[in-house]
């Protein structure tokens, strides 16, 4: 099976949550809501006010992502 690079999830558990999935090393789960992160890999950020460029990236991407998929969503409600 191909899995996607990003995917959006949601619970009824945390009604007003939206989270975005990053299913590739380093795997983590961002709350949209609350930008709250989740590493579901380990990962060395060595110190705490010096994030990696390549984690910050891959964060605008997760960005960018919900940001195109709302866009999506709202599109396809107007229809």
């Amino acid at each position: 099976m191909s899995t996607p690079k990003f995917l959006i999830a949601d619970n009824t558990d945390f009604p007003d949550d939206i989270f975005v999935i990053h299913t590739e090393y380093p795997r983590f789960i961002l709350n949209m809501y609350t930008d709250e992160l989740e590493w579901l890999d380990d990962v060395d950020l060595g110190e705490e006010d010096d994030i990696p460029a390549e984690i910050m990236q891959l964060l605008e991407q997760a960005d960018e992502f919900y940001d195109r998929e709302m866009g999506r969503y709202e599109n396809f409600d107007a229809q």
